[in-house]
């Protein structure tokens, strides 16, 4: 049985899809430079994700950030002290849905995640993820993907828009939602493999918060 998505910290009420909003990156921005300045060393790299950072999509008015880190495994008591202070709690949640049709080790794709609900500076889920691992690099090439295809976006938001018509619960919504973020991971990957994409590839919406990692 997968997890539930419920365990996220979001209440279990109808997801709210809102149109694009051009401050979605401002936001992301300011607190990408907060974050990284808590984190500093733990990790590496943090990062706008999610629907939120892909121009004109629409999306809940909840921003993702991804913070890379070097060891999944001892940082997150460290973590803890770092961000509460920055209104966040941390989720039970810790590992992303595998794609379906890819063979691969559940324990490759786990994270933590730290939420912040109903704060005055807005919501945010905070996924801090491994460097190199396979949920690291399908968040980022999610989104670049759809930055490079902008026709895509309209039909991918009206999806959105129609599941969250007919659902109310954000977990069931989520859960719903995974087979189509699946198909776009394939056409994706081969779109990387195409163009020589690559995690750190693409800078825009990127804040390093520490020394970039060496090759290996």
């Amino acid at each position: 049985m997968t997890e539930r998505r419920t365990v996220e910290a979001e209440p279990a009420a109808r997801p709210i899809i809102v149109d694009y909003q051009p401050d979605w990156p401002v936001r992301a921005a300011a607190l990408l430079e907060q974050v990284g300045r808590a984190l500093r060393p733990s990790a590496s790299r943090a990062e706008h994700i999610g629907s939120t950072a892909v121009p004109g999509m629409a999306a809940k008015d909840v921003l993702d950030l991804q913070v890379s880190v070097r060891d999944l495994s001892q940082v997150s008591a460290g973590l803890d002290r770092a961000l509460g202070p920055l209104g966040f709690t941390r989720s039970p949640y810790e590992h992303d849905h595998v794609p379906a049709g890819l063979v691969d080790d559940p324990s490759r794709w786990a994270k933590r995640l730290w939420v912040r609900r109903g704060d005055p500076r807005g919501d945010v889920n905070l996924h801090v993820r491994a460097e190199g691992s396979p949920n690291e690099r399908l968040a980022l090439l999610f989104r670049d993907w759809f930055r490079a295809h902008p026709g895509a976006v309209p039909a991918y938001a009206a999806f959105k828009r129609s599941l969250a018509a007919v659902t109310t619960d954000v977990g069931t919504y989520a859960d719903v939602k995974d087979p189509v973020v699946d198909l776009v991971h394939v056409v994706a990957e081969d779109w990387a493999a195409r163009t020589g994409w690559s995690v750190g590839s693409a800078p825009a919406g990127q804040a390093p918060v520490g020394p970039r990692p060496g090759p290996g």
